[in-house]
């Protein structure tokens, strides 16, 4: 008879590395973070170690086993049910006190009194409190507790075969808590010692640079500047070699098919519908996603990011809403679907469907090339030196997010004094200590974590849409002299379609007065519609309809592709017109499914794609209407 796998219950603090020593024990790719309830609900691993099976479960961090949040409560839950054979409690080595609060509480509970529960007490990043110059009585805190005491540091991975002898050790005893009574705050004080205080001197400093009023706002902003800079600059090399590398297998993939007696139709849709489409999307979003994602987790990892929420914790407090909201909004600058499922964060559902529902305000990546590419023709074209250039557009790129952020908080405040009126709740916010970030996790957890799985995400809408936009340029309209719902593929030169108007063309068309009204074109509004897959699109589809080529072409001369659009109307008011637009728009339809299973009501989804939508539409009228006055 096969035995039952123990369950061991990894409970701690957050920001003390537990779901670190779960990736290390189990060898799973769990997600970590810097800010307080990142593992909302429990993840599962399993290991083998003395010949028994181990389930491991990470608990949400807490700070109480008196729950104030929904993460909280899972823990509680959990721990309180008895479903766990051993607890795993996890402690900072340089904060140890906080966690012998929470070691208390657990050992109070009635499931790990009346069983003898065995509780392992794990005590990581011992690395850091060796840095700061601070010892613990390891042998002292045992003798106390008369529980096992390990510690580890959760970047080694030699540290893992203790916590696992500990805990295989631990399940077959049962441990006795009716003597045990301690005071956090005594037990803290007779075991820990400090060699040196100026550590704490030194971050505080820091923190006042960082956290300070007016410095902290400058330093937002640089970073963001500097973030931004570095992926537009960084991008444009790799984009290139992917650009060549895809497109030409495009070749290759048209006289394979061809080769296999493809109809002529089927090679052109399959291949410059779906896979040029695809390929556009791959070329255009993997090398800037590549750059971004890692530069934001290493922010994640030194401890910046809950500094960034502590920033923007007042503005929200004025909107009735959470501070937490700034890190869904930075999340969405790598996706917007991420941001909508980052919002679980937050426990307010008032305040979490506010976040949700003002996250598509913030461009994610897949709209940075198009911004990149107005700012760099219309706004930074005279500056000829490349690292100036760029560093320019980087610039006018991050006062673009900034109005993002300043339009966040206005309709944050409008959804909580009409639709969503309610008092914002408190929570509490963990300035976690500085840290030396894992470069080699911090690029692997990017790059299989963020990277791909967004791009997965994107090229799965954009692989349909390809086939839709290549129908809409080359299906064209023959009726109504041949039927009312007459249609015919074009063909250059003959048949009946030769001179009709494509579908895309009336579509163009019927948008045009309403495009006009907001400083833009029907093509401009036809770009953004069928762009609705994947941002990535619209750009090529606005070419593609003024080209008239049925194939998305691409431009790779910049002032080519500056003469096409002026010689269709554009100036500089029209770019100004499409930042804004491409700013405050409908979310693409990904977050939009996104939002839907989130919130569980397409009553809310409809809201979230109306809200920038109705913004990006007023604020392009009232721009244009100003334009044409003066």
């Amino acid at each position: 008879m096969e035995k039952r796998a123990i369950v061991a219950a990894l409970a701690g603090n957050p920001n003390v590395g537990k779901s670190s020593i779960f990736n290390g024990l189990t060898g799973l790719r769990q997600h970590t973070g810097n800010w307080p309830g990142v593992t909302v609900s429990s993840a599962q691993g399993v290991f083998q170690y003395g010949g028994r099976d181990f389930l491991l479960v990470d608990l949400p961090g807490t700070y109480s086993l008196n729950p104030h949040s929904a993460e909280e409560e899972v823990t509680r839950n959990f721990l309180a049910s008895g479903q766990a054979d051993v607890i795993v409690t996890v402690c900072d080595a340089t904060c140890l006190e906080r966690g012998l609060y929470l070691l208390s509480q657990i050992t109070r509970l009635d499931c790990v009194r009346d069983r003898g529960l065995p509780i392992v007490l794990c005590i990581n990043l011992c690395d850091e409190a060796e840095k700061k110059g601070i010892s613990i009585d390891f042998s002292l805190l045992q003798d106390v507790l008369q529980i096992p005491v390990v510690p580890c540091c959760a970047r080694r991975a030699c540290t893992f075969h203790e916590i696992r002898q500990a805990i295989f050790d631990a399940s077959s005893q049962t441990f006795s808590y009716d003597c045990l009574d301690f005071s956090p705050k005594c037990l803290a004080d007779e075991t820990v010692s400090y060699s040196r205080t100026d550590y704490r001197a030194r971050d505080e400093l820091i923190d006042r640079i960082v956290t300070g009023p007016i410095s902290g706002k400058f330093i937002m902003a640089g970073l963001l500047l500097l973030v931004f800079w570095l992926t537009m600059a960084g991008a444009n090399y790799p984009s290139q070699l992917l650009w060549d590398a895809l497109f030409q297998a495009e070749g290759w993939l048209a006289d394979g098919l061809t080769a296999l007696s493809a109809p002529e139709w089927a090679v052109s849709s399959l291949v410059y519908g779906l896979y040029r489409v695809l390929a556009w999307v791959i070329s255009v979003m993997l090398p800037p996603m590549a750059i971004f994602f890692p530069l934001f987790t290493l922010l994640e990892d030194l401890g910046y990011l809950p500094r960034v929420a502590f920033h923007m914790d007042r503005a929200f407090e004025r909107c009735r809403a959470c501070g937490k909201q700034c890190l869904t909004m930075a999340m969405g600058l790598g996706c917007n679907a991420a941001g909508v499922t980052g919002c679980r964060i937050i426990d307010s559902p008032r305040e979490r469907l506010i976040a949700i529902l003002t996250n598509a305000m913030i461009p994610c990546n897949g709209r940075f090339p198009t911004l990149f590419t107005l700012i760099t023709l219309f706004f930074t074209a005279g500056i000829q030196r490349n690292a100036a250039g760029s560093l320019a557009a980087a610039a006018c790129l991050t006062l673009v997010i900034l109005l993002g952020v300043l339009a966040t908080l206005g309709a944050s405040w409008l959804l909580s004094h009409t639709l969503l009126k309610g008092v914002p709740s408190s929570f509490t916010l963990e300035l976690p200590p500085y840290r030396r970030p894992q470069i080699g996790k911090v690029i692997l957890r990017s790059i299989f974590d963020r990277t791909l799985f967004v791009l997965g995400r994107a090229a799965a809408v954009a692989a349909p849409a390809g086939i839709l936009i290549w129908g809409m340029a080359n299906i064209a309209y023959v009726g109504p002299e041949n039927g009312w719902l007459a249609f015919a593929r074009t063909l250059s030169g003959s048949g009946p379609a030769a001179d009709a108007p494509t579908l895309l063309s009336i579509l163009t068309g019927i948008l045009n007065p309403l495009g006009r009204l907001m400083g833009l074109d029907g093509v401009i509004l036809t770009g953004f519609i069928l762009g609705f897959p994947a941002n990535e699109i619209v750009l090529p589809i606005i070419l593609m309809a003024y080209l008239q080529s049925g194939v998305l072409t691409d431009m790779k001369d910049t002032m080519v592709l500056k003469e096409l659009l002026t010689a269709n109307g554009w100036t500089w008011q029209t770019a100004v017109s499409m930042v804004l637009f491409c700013l405050f728009h409908w979310p693409c339809s990904t977050t939009l499914l996104t939002i839907k299973k989130e919130t569980g009501s397409w009553k809310w989804t409809a809201v979230s794609a109306a809200l920038p939508t109705l913004l990006g539409a007023g604020a392009c009228i009232i721009i244009t209407a100003v334009f044409r006055l003066f």
